[in-house]
């Protein structure tokens, strides 16, 4: 890796960064590794390739999972290797989820993982930088997008030059909430009780292989319908179903109301519902088109 923004990034995460192919290990800033793998474009899936520097202004997208989730569940899968047809693609797991470390926090430090995997696109090469998350990820993205964006706080983080900070460039959020604590359908009830219950989280870890922090929110996290205000200049895009089980329309329909008209655009998707295990290729492309619109 030549000098510059992206070597200095590099040598400051040499403990905390190990690349083997196309998989690296990521440290977060509050100590957290996370599994995370970089999908080439038009590589075949399955294809190890070692990361190389993107071409200068390549566009990359960051792909953040659904609670129970990983970058290795057939899904999301799909979803890299539909995005990765026309850009590069950054999947990883969450806190708790899948290989990677730490216990999840549903969607309060998750923030942390995302910031890690944006900067690990950035110093690939890739100066514009797009992040995709569903469900519980489309929580994160929207929070992380404002609590990293111009108007909010970069948590005192260090930046190594444009190319290397966590801000995206772009945001979607599918089926993702607009408030936290919902359970006015069956399927956040039982995601309530798995979380809150020392049985719940017993189950969600023998038999979802999720591991779940027991302790509350303390305190509780800006929620998406706060965080949206917060992300332009970034243009946000809103993507739900009209069958969505776990979040019906208001919750997208808030979130739209509270951004900038200037930036945020909302679809509502006939017969589409719940996140990335029912976003079809046809789907999937439509958003990669706009990103790729919106990120000039």
């Amino acid at each position: 890796m030549s000098c510059g923004p992206e070597a200095d990034f590099a040598r400051s995460c040499v403990p905390s960064i190990t690349s083997s192919g196309h998989r690296a290990a990521l440290l977060t800033d509050d100590g957290v590794r996370i599994e995370a793998l970089h999908t080439p474009r038009t590589a075949p899936a399955g294809t190890p390739h070692e990361p190389a520097a993107a071409p200068a202004g390549a566009l990359a997208i960051v792909l953040a999972h659904g609670f129970t989730g990983s970058l290795e569940r057939p899904a999301l899968r799909r979803a890299a290797v539909a995005f990765s047809q026309h850009v590069d693609v950054i999947t990883f797991s969450f806190r708790g989820h899948g290989g990677s470390g730490g216990r999840s926090t549903v969607g309060d430090r998750e923030v942390f993982d995302l910031a890690a995997a944006v900067r690990w696109a950035r110093a690939l090469g890739h100066r514009r930088v797009a992040t995709v998350g569903f469900s519980m990820g489309g929580s994160v993205v929207l929070r992380q997008a404002a609590m990293y964006g111009r108007q909010g706080t970069d948590f005192g983080q260090r930046e190594h030059g444009e190319r290397t900070v966590a801000r995206p460039d772009a945001v979607v959020a599918v089926s993702a909430p607009a408030r936290w604590y919902y359970q006015g359908t069956a399927p956040m009830r039982r995601l309530h009780w798995v979380v809150t219950r020392p049985t719940g989280r017993l189950v969600s870890r023998l038999g979802l292989r999720t591991r779940i922090h027991p302790e509350d929110w303390d305190p509780v996290p800006l929620s998406p319908t706060e965080a949206v205000p917060l992300i332009a200049p970034a243009p946000l895009l809103l993507v739900h179903g009209d069958r969505d089980p776990y979040f019906p329309l208001d919750h997208p329909r808030m979130l739209l109301a509270a951004g900038d008209p200037a930036t945020t655009e909302l679809w509502i998707e006939r017969g589409f519902g719940h996140a990335e295990n029912a976003a079809d290729d046809a789907l999937l492309g439509r958003i990669g088109a706009w990103v790729a619109a919106r990120t000039g």
